[in-house]
């Protein structure tokens, strides 16, 4: 039998830094997040060889004082917690006190930095796992940390490093990631030499929104909506994209807990189910959110890469999520913030979540010929009849009010295109509205709340059903069962693992049952909430809406299709139809100008 011994500092070293040490953006990440935790508020990263060669960062923080700089390398020593009470309420980007000793192990390291009371700089080397003696050096107050030859010492994982290009591809992204979440710190990246991004330190939130822009596009703040709402220990800020701005790609996501960027099954979760009602199938949201909460409500010690976090109260983060992007979203009313596309983008047309949104000034130089819609009877008539309802119960919607002289958002009818599209005008410009999809989303939130208004049905079944569940779904439904009741399904856990179905919601009569309880189960045994039951519904209503709409062909007259705009104004999420294609687009003078090469 082999004996039982102890390893030596030099290997226990590397296997941490397997852990820890991916590739050359891994270590920037943890020399960055060190210099952040110093306070620095200037960060320059030097890149050669993507990574492989060199990697500097220096930074202007507080430093590390001479007598702690072998320390500052050595196993499991920090300066960032001290007791268990301290691990429970981390509030630092680093705490394990293993990544600098990680680094040198596989790596000629050599660290050099300087103290505010500090005469001079100390530079300390690590070569192969061996510290050399602190000795003096030219440095001001900060730190600076080189890395070269990484992974010089162990030649099996040098050679699973990728191309030049694309490791500095990761250092980039990483650096962008951590110039979001932070933007009162300035960041300097260069590669070979060569300057690639300055990113100056934001002292507002135009600044910081023109960060944003710099990272996700010039186009996004301006297809975007601000959030920044607070409930239950909770504040969640920062910005979503609009539906129709949408990626073929989850490659501008970025969520960040108490300033450190996560990825969470939770959030991911809420996230997809807020624009579950508004996003085209297989596109993904772009965002920037920052979520606060007390640090003893996160475990952020889950992964040694600290990529993963562990919420205390999951359903409670989860269900603070939904609620505050779904009614951000719910806002997007058609015409409702939209800026013509000369404007800056800088300014945004904001969604406070935390705000009663109220309707917009709009410029008082729309001039037409109006209809004259004070007298809306006729119009609403004309379109009630297309719904199927009484003029009563059209009016009945809510209608955005405009001051004599001042154009309506959407502005007003001037003509149909190939019986499709309604074109209009507004202060901006021109507007095409897709008829067929407006109409289509107006009647599926006219279902939706009639729905929600009337009292929830089920069906009994004839005979039980019994189906097999693991055991954690199983516990699920019991736990849940009194919640599911209340959404017309019916079950009870018969055994460790199987449960028996007895009613569930007529209008979802027909379904296949056992895959639909197992969808439920699975959903609030992972994330403690489920809107399985509530989504099947929506999509039976998004059938009949698009049934029921007005189809491409159909002549519509000019009161009609002024009816149309004046609903889509005051329809939730009429900014796309069930399907999350866009219903309507606007063309600015400015655009149009363009078109014809006017002022050349």
């Amino acid at each position: 039998m082999t004996v039982i011994r102890l390893l030596p500092p030099d290997l226990i070293n590397q296997i941490a830094a397997g852990e820890v040490i991916e590739r050359p953006s891994s270590v920037v990440k943890e020399l960055v997040e060190n210099s952040l935790d110093a306070g620095a508020t200037r960060i320059e990263v030097d890149i050669e060889a993507g990574g492989a060669r060199l990697i500097r960062v220096r930074d202007d923080g507080g430093g590390i004082h001479v007598d702690e700089l072998p320390l500052a390398v050595a196993s499991h020593a920090t300066s960032k917690i001290g007791s268990f009470d301290d691990l429970e309420h981390v509030a630092s980007m680093g705490f394990r006190g293993e990544a600098l000793a990680s680094v040198s192990s596989v790596a000629r390291f050599a660290l050099t930095s300087r103290t505010q009371h500090q005469e001079a700089a100390f530079r300390i080397e690590v070569d192969g796992g061996k510290l050399q003696a602190a000795r003096p050096a030219q440095h001001p107050q900060g730190t600076s940390v080189e890395v070269r030859d990484l992974f010089y010492n162990v030649p099996a994982r040098r050679k699973f490093m990728r191309a030049e290009r694309t490791e500095f591809a990761h250092i980039d992204d990483l650096l962008k990631s951590l110039a979001l979440a932070r933007g009162s710190v300035e960041f300097r990246l260069s590669h070979n030499g060569k300057p690639v991004r300055i990113w100056k330190a934001a002292r507002d939130e135009q600044a910081a929104l023109q960060r944003v822009a710099e990272v996700l596009g010039g186009e996004f703040p301006a297809q975007s909506l601000r959030i920044d709402h607070a409930a239950a220990g909770l504040h969640l800020s920062g910005w979503v994209g609009l539906p129709t701005a949408s990626r073929a790609q989850a490659d501008s996501q970025y969520f960040y807990v108490n300033g450190r960027l996560v990825r969470d099954r939770i959030v991911a979760h809420a996230v997809r189910q807020a624009y579950a009602d508004v996003l085209f199938h297989g596109r993904h949201a772009a965002f920037v959110l920052y979520l606060e909460l007390d640090p003893a409500g996160v475990d952020v010690n889950v992964h040694p890469a600290k990529h993963e976090v562990r919420f205390r109260e999951q359903r409670l983060v989860h269900d603070f999520l939904f609620r505050t992007l779904h009614e951000a979203l719910a806002q997007t009313r058609a015409g409702l913030g939209t800026l013509p596309a000369t404007e800056p983008v800088t300014e945004g047309h904001a969604y406070v979540a935390s705000a009663t949104s109220a309707t917009p000034a709009w410029p008082s130089q729309f001039s037409q010929n109006r209809l004259n819609l004070g007298v809306r009877d006729a119009p609403l008539a004309g379109y009630a009849a297309l719904l199927g309802e009484s003029p009563r119960a059209t009016t009945a919607a809510p209608m955005p009010m405009t001051e004599e002289g001042e154009a309506p958002p959407l502005g007003f009818a001037i003509a149909q295109l190939k019986n499709i599209f309604v074109l209009a005008e507004n202060a901006h410009g021109m507007v095409l509205v897709d008829m067929h999809a407006a109409h289509e989303r107006i009647t599926y939130e006219k279902l939706k709340s009639g729905r929600a208004g009337s009292n929830l049905r089920s069906q009994m079944l004839l005979v039980p059903l019994g189906i097999a569940v693991s055991a954690k779904e199983a516990a699920a439904a019991e736990e849940h069962a009194e919640a599911l009741a209340e959404w017309g399904l019916e079950l009870s856990r018969s055994g460790p693992a199987t449960i028996v179905v007895r009613r569930i919601p007529a209008l979802l009569e027909g379904a296949d049952v056992a895959q639909l309880s197992r969808d439920v189960l699975s959903e609030l045994a992972q994330h403690g909430s489920s809107r399985r039951l509530q989504e099947l519904e929506n999509e039976l209503l998004s059938t009949m809406a698009c049934h029921g709409s007005v189809r491409a062909g159909r002549r519509l007259s000019l009161p009609e299709m002024n009816a149309l705009l004046r609903e889509m104004e005051a329809t939730e999420r009429s900014g796309q139809c069930n399907h999350g294609r866009p219903t309507w687009v606007q063309l600015s003078l400015a655009e149009l100008d363009k078109l014809f090469m006017r002022g050349r």
